[in-house]
């Protein structure tokens, strides 16, 4: 089965479906996917391409390595697209798990390389939000993580549910929420600081 080329995801479609209709849609296409359609892969593409990003960029900060990781997530859609089980959740929520697994082995392998050339002075730097999130992500339970969101203020919950889970920019999260971006930044900074605390991640 030849692997499409993607098209490019800075001009997503627009998406008006609800977000039932959404996950019928993209279930359809995944389906479609696994049969070797390369138009229903380019529609899926489109449609989710932007949120792929998102949580790429979020995680990585750097533009070209978010670009990368989004296409190394459909390149993974194409070839595992039949593995996608809808009774274990919706197609949006597989989709971004993937790609939150991806960013995140970038971050792991670039931190790796960055410990190797500067074994000093690691421990004098402020905590990172992207890290944080890794660990709860690869070390905790989906069950402890709902536990210890109840424990964040209703903005702090809010904000970390759309970036962290939504896969929404900080500039995203901000337009959705109202709210300036160094504000949103620093609410699911501190949410994610507590989660990290609660969650006993050293």
């Amino acid at each position: 089965m030849e692997t499409p080329n993607a098209p490019n995801y800075e001009a997503p479609a627009a998406v008006t479906d609800s977000p039932a209709d959404l996950s019928k849609r993209l279930a359809g296409l995944l389906a479609r996917i696994a049969g070797g359609d390369q138009a229903a892969f380019a529609e899926f593409y489109q449609l989710t391409s932007r949120r792929v990003f998102g949580m790429a960029r979020r995680v990585l900060i750097d533009p070209e390595l978010s670009e990368d990781s989004t296409q190394e997530v459909f390149l993974q859609v194409w070839q595992n697209a039949a593995k996608f089980n809808p009774e274990a959740g919706s197609p949006l929520s597989w989709l971004m798990t993937i790609s939150h697994r991806r960013a995140v082995d970038k971050v792991r392998s670039s931190q790796s390389a960055t410990d190797r050339e500067a074994k000093y002075g690691a421990s004098s730097q402020d905590v990172d939000h992207d890290s944080v999130s890794a660990e709860v992500d690869s070390r905790l339970e989906a069950e402890a993580v709902v536990r210890c969101l109840e424990t964040l203020t209703d903005t702090q919950q809010e904000s970390v549910r759309l970036a962290y889970y939504g896969g929404l920019t900080y500039r995203e999260v901000a337009e959705k929420l109202n709210a300036a971006v160094p504000t949103i930044k620093s609410r699911i900074r501190d949410g994610l600081i507590r989660l990290k605390t609660c969650l006993g991640v050293s």
